[in-house]
């Protein structure tokens, strides 16, 4: 028997393209199975219903790699078990190497191994950098004065002189927060993201510094060109 496994990781994300690949692979309509849900883990109710109807010699098809899922370790175990335990071929569309039913000698085996662990990784690093980017994207925009969730209770007014005098060594924290009326986890928490804006407006400062200097160097060297000319 022939599947087809589908995966969007949202419900307002369109499948269209998998499904068209799906069927010019010969996949049946009533065999193609989709979740729309995210791929950092296997807990998806048609993936589940997809493997107890899998059986030996079975044939899965996939549009790429990253539709099976993007945690790595995860994805390596998945195959694993299809191909191993379940004796199902897999056929990565997107990949033509990812095909197992070109790869049962030791040296197909192999290579499928190895293009298999390379492209698991660039999708999970994928998503890492992605997660990066958020909060970096969350700290800038924090560091603007945008505000998530609900609105935060106004800073004591002697929070600055507190925080300064904390990080001075001239109190403890405990002082510190006894004297804004904070609890400590609170106090050290809005400390904490103060920092962050602190940081990231020097570095605004520095890359602006560094900006400037460049620029002057080079309208100098401009100037200088000039002057030979």
């Amino acid at each position: 028997m022939v599947y087809g496994y589908i995966r969007v990781s949202t419900r307002e994300q369109k499948e269209d393209r998998q499904q068209i690949a799906m069927r010019q692979a010969g996949v049946l309509e009533q065999n193609i199975y989709i979740d729309k849900q995210s791929g950092r883990d296997f807990d998806r109710p048609k993936y589940k219903k997809l493997l107890r109807r899998l059986k030996r010699d079975d044939l899965l098809y996939i549009k790429s790699i990253d539709r099976l899922g993007r945690n790595y370790q995860e994805v390596l175990e998945q195959w694993r078990f299809l191909t191993k335990e379940k004796n199902v071929d897999i056929v990565v569309l997107d990949m033509p190497l990812l095909d197992t039913r070109r790869g049962r000698d030791l040296m197909g085996a192999f290579l499928t191994d190895i293009v298999l662990q390379v492209l698991s990784f660039v999708a999970e690093n994928e998503r890492s950098s992605i997660r990066q980017r958020q909060a970096e994207g969350i700290a800038a925009a924090r560091a603007r004065g945008v505000q998530f969730g609900r609105d935060p209770r106004p800073l004591p007014a002697n929070f600055y002189e507190m925080f300064s005098a904390w990080k001075a060594g001239a109190c403890t924290i405990e002082e510190a927060s006894a004297a804004c009326g904070l609890p400590r986890s609170t106090f050290y928490d809005k400390a904490s993201r103060y920092e962050v804006e602190l940081r990231f407006q020097r570095e605004e400062r520095e890359k602006a510094l560094r900006e400037l200097r460049l620029r002057r160097e080079r309208e100098q060297r401009e100037a200088r060109t000039q002057q030979e000319e």
